[in-house]
């Protein structure tokens, strides 16, 4: 069976602002489970960020870039350290007795997700640290430790070198999926912080490629372009969220992963959703779902998205890390480091075999009757995420199929 992927990777580099401007064992699931809901409400507000800026195709991991930001509150302290907590929803989880906590809960969500080896995730954590930048020894033994983050010498004064350097890691840990992450290098660079995740996922139930066929798919009310649909009929898990006037489908993949597409009503403008989705909301589907027999038609779609989330993480509060008030001090004793840049990119590949790769509310929750078709024929949300903890892996909004 042809292997399927989603990947995603960002990165970061440091430069000096002078050049250029643990739970105990028997709470331990519960407070994972409180991790992931914390996750996907943090999830949510990106992507409103990301769909303040435009109205089409959005895809990215939110446990990519939570963990990476983890990992950065081992290395900050004061304002910028609090500003991390609060932006990405953390702040509950903080203990002042145990400033490990939090990177401690993203290791034992990782364990927990890959625990059986069965699930092809991979997840990767780099440094690329200059050779005239000492990191704090805790610091190196933390990120090791919780992060298992490899550490590698760049010499950054050799752009070309350290670009291809750089880029050959992405292009590795992605499977050759994502080329090219970065095009240059500031020479005053001094670490570079790199996270890819890699999610290969097969279907449970296949669809058959004989029953693909052109469809039209409506992007709004006056664009319409032809896809190939993929069809299926089989059992799902399916319901219908009546706040939002939108249906909801778990398309479950093998090892414990699935996806969970909404679909907007026909009369139902997708942009009014965007401030309704929130964590309460989808443990609601979750729990509230019938399975049932369905028909399902979906579009097969690639999509390839980067942002620039320095210049989104300040709407969220984030916003001393990337000035001269900078706090990293845990990172390195000079104070004169901030965060330059913060980049992310995903890929997506979905097809008949796969995915190629990431108040009460409850109440209005019900299931389909016998026989129910859902067409994926219009702009729809889709998240893919780990069964057992609700992490979410990656999440996506696709307007147009025909625009990678």
């Amino acid at each position: 069976m042809t292997d399927h992927l989603v990947r995603t990777t960002w990165l970061f580099p440091l430069t000096f602002l002078c050049f250029f401007a643990p739970a105990c064992q028997e709470t331990q699931n519960a407070t994972i489970t409180d991790l992931s809901y914390r996750n996907m409400d943090f999830a949510v507000n990106l992507y409103r960020r990301i769909s303040n800026y435009h109205d089409k195709n959005i895809f990215f991991s939110p446990l990519s870039i939570s963990t990476t930001f983890a990992a950065l509150l081992l290395a900050t302290d004061g304002v910028t350290h609090e500003e991390i907590l609060k932006g990405f929803n953390l702040q509950q989880l903080d203990r002042a007795n145990q400033p490990e906590g939090i990177p401690q809960l993203f290791q034992l969500l990782h364990e927990n997700i890959t625990q059986n080896g069965s699930l092809k995730l991979e997840q990767d954590m780099a440094m690329f640290v200059s050779d005239k930048l000492d990191l704090e020894k805790t610091f190196e033994e933390q990120m090791g430790k919780y992060f298992e983050a490899e550490i590698k010498a760049v010499n950054f004064s050799d752009n070309g070198q350290s670009v291809v350097y750089i880029n050959d890691y992405i292009k590795g840990k992605t499977k050759d999926r994502i080329k090219n992450m970065i095009s240059t290098l500031d020479a005053e660079t001094k670490l570079m912080l790199i996270n890819t995740i890699f999610f290969r996922g097969d279907w449970k139930s296949p669809f058959n490629p004989n029953h693909t066929k052109t469809e039209a798919f409506y992007i709004d009310n006056y664009n319409v372009v032809n896809v190939q649909m993929m069809y299926k009929e089989a059992r799902f898990f399916m319901g219908h969220d009546v706040f939002l006037g939108a249906k909801i489908l778990k398309l479950p993949y093998d090892h414990g992963v699935s996806m969970l597409i909404l679909l907007p009503n026909k009369d139902v403008d997708h942009t009014v959703i965007d401030d309704e989705i929130n964590a309460h909301r989808f443990q609601g589907w979750f729990a509230s779902m019938t399975e049932i027999k369905v028909e399902v038609h979906l579009p097969k779609f690639k999509m390839e998205e980067s942002y620039e989330l320095h210049k989104l993480l300040p709407e969220m509060g984030v916003s001393s890390l990337f000035t001269n008030t900078a706090n990293l001090t845990k990172l390195h004793k000079d104070e004169d480091l901030k965060v330059s840049e913060v980049r992310h990119k995903a890929v997506i590949d979905v097809d008949e075999t796969g995915t190629t790769a990431a108040a009460a509310t409850t109440v209005g929750i019900i299931p389909y009757s016998l026989p129910p078709t859902f067409i994926v024929n219009r702009p729809f949300f889709f998240f893919i995420y780990h069964e057992d903890t609700n992490a979410l892996l990656f999440m996506g909004r696709l307007i147009d199929p025909t625009t990678n």
